[in-house]
């Protein structure tokens, strides 16, 4: 058990945490929530000893090992990749070097070889002798194939040594695991082994990640971290977020008596307990929701962005026809033979395995790239805005946030006086004096929220979002996601968040070096179709 005792940690004026009291215990999977800036991270960072807070203590069961996801990929740049991953559990490899001391000294005494009889035995009751497989095997499932085990970690891709580190953190089955974004830089895949691995993990987890799904498949709680203080919900991630604006709803209607209400509440808990899958995760959070009272349900305190698309006009029959498209970049072929057409009423995912190729398919058809061969073409009642996935040649002049925003305003508008640039400012949460905040000085999700303001003040009829949850914070992820399902136009879009590319897309386009899969499907039932399973197998080869 991890015992957090009236911890608080402030810099300067600025206060993070405040008197904070928790206790963290075995066989649950918190996972620790907030807005941007919040603290999150801090937390993890505080629980793991890295950061001494102000005042309070952080108390384990002694015995219990904790291990931690590094942040620093270039921490083990001298070891191998599999010898990095046995460093994870530093009392076994401390022993193993302990005892091999001793073998490899010639002068070692008779006492020495008694010690080192004992070290043997600590050693094979900690799983010492299958340990290097055990590591091996864990690193193959995280995508690092045997290939690359006895390579030093600075001569792996970048891609390869977040992996590594994340190998590092749940070799040997610490008591407790401290993960912060796990999720950054894995495939769909590699995601999917994860969640699995975690959802049946029986210690303690606790998890920073703005992957709902992720949040959803592994967590048994929520750890809310709001205004200086962490409050624990019994939970995923989707059931605090709905539980608490069902709440928020009920204590707002006054026409609906008590009883009705409670009612509501009690249908929703139950509703939600029986979906709980086979997991042992899920059973556990299935047990403590039954076990939930209403007190226990508490409407939120965040505030959410209006993230709303409004056309001008409806699409018309001739929305975007692609024909043979192709792209190869340095040699390495991207994507070919792309031909397809959009229909009304689609809402697109696209997805690769090379990460370049939906990005540079998506700069093609917004004339910003050009393409080897092929050609595309959209249709005249089209107006389309891009997300792209950089946005820093937007941001080079620092302009305050209304004259920014007033650079973008369409020949449409007549009359964009500031109290009209102030609205949709507002409804990404700039208010007051923010919006005389300069564009050079902006955070990357403050930039992001700039770029969508940009998009709602085109009225288009057909976005595109290139990775359009990067830098967002949970609230903004959940309202950008609502608003491009009720949107009336078309979604062409690609996303590493789980739940947009699910909930939003009803057709699925895979760009490969050999051609497209093309499937009108949700994008659950394509990565779990076995006929796509086989072609994709077939397309990459």
């Amino acid at each position: 058990m991890i015992s957090v005792k009236n911890v608080t940690l402030a810099y300067g004026k600025r206060v993070l945490f405040d008197e904070v009291n928790l206790n963290f215990v075995k066989g649950n999977c918190y996972g620790v929530i907030g807005a941007n800036g919040a603290g999150k991270s801090t937390f993890l960072k505080i629980l793991s000893g890295e950061i001494e807070p102000n005042k309070g203590s952080i108390e384990i069961t002694p015995g219990e090992r904790m291990a931690v996801l590094k942040q620093n990929q270039f921490e083990f740049d001298e070891q191998t990749v599999l010898n990095t991953v046995l460093m994870g559990h530093k009392k076994m490899w401390d022993l193993m070097h302990e005892k091999d001391a001793i073998y490899a000294n010639p002068d070692a005494t008779e006492d020495d070889y008694m010690k080192a009889g004992e070290l043997e035995a600590e050693f094979g009751e900690m799983g010492g002798y299958t340990a290097e497989s055990d590591a091996a095997t864990l690193l193959s499932s995280l995508g690092v194939t045997e290939s690359f085990h006895q390579s030093l970690m600075k001569d792996i891709p970048g891609t390869l040594k977040v992996r590594v580190l994340l190998a590092q953190a749940l070799f040997g089955n610490p008591d407790i695991l401290l993960l912060d974004e796990p999720t950054n830089g894995l495939d769909i895949e590699t995601i999917s082994w994860l969640e699995n691995f975690l959802a049946d993990y029986e210690n303690i987890v606790l998890v920073v990640s703005h992957d709902r799904h992720f949040l959803d498949t592994i967590c048994t709680h929520v750890a809310d971290v709001d205004r200086a203080k962490i409050k624990i919900f019994t939970g995923n991630y989707t059931f605090w977020y709905e539980s608490s604006q069902l709440m928020s709803r009920q204590i707002s209607d006054k026409n609906k008596k008590v009883e009705e209400k409670r009612q509501a509440l009690m249908d929703f808990i139950a509703r939600f307990s029986a979906n709980a899958s086979k997991s042992k995760q899920a059973t556990s959070r299935k047990k403590a929701l039954e076990k939930l009272t209403i007190e226990e349900i508490e409407p939120s305190n965040r505030k959410y962005p209006g993230i709303i698309f409004q056309p001008l006009r409806e699409v018309g029959n001739q929305i975007l026809n692609v024909e043979n498209l192709s792209k190869s970049v340095d040699g390495r072929k991207l994507f070919d033979k792309v031909s397809f057409s959009v229909q009304k009423g689609e809402k697109i995912a696209f997805l690769s395995k090379d990460p370049l190729a939906v990005t540079n398919f998506f700069e093609i058809i917004n004339d910003n790239a050009k393409a080897d061969g092929g050609k595309f073409e959209w249709g005249t009642t089209i107006t389309k805005a891009y997300l792209p996935l950089e946005n820093s040649e937007f941001f080079s002049e620092g302009l305050s946030l209304i004259d920014w925003l007033r650079q973008f305003v369409p020949s449409h508008v007549t009359d964009a006086d500031e109290p009209f640039l102030r609205g949709f400012l507002g409804k990404m949460l700039f208010s007051g004096d923010d919006i005389m905040k300069k564009t050079n000085v902006l955070s990357g999700g403050e930039k992001v929220r700039c770029m969508i303001s940009r998009m709602m003040l085109q009225n288009p009829n057909l976005v595109v979002l290139d990775q359009p949850t990067n830098h967002l914070d949970l609230e903004s992820i959940q309202s950008f996601n609502d608003g491009c399902q009720v949107f009336p136009g078309v979604v062409l879009l690609t996303s590493h968040d789980h739940t947009f590319m699910q909930t939003v897309a009803n057709r699925v386009i895979e760009l490969t070096p050999k051609g497209i899969i093309d499937r009108l499907m949700t994008f659950d039932d394509y990565l779990e179709d076995n006929r796509v399973k086989q072609l994709r197998e077939e397309m990459y080869a």
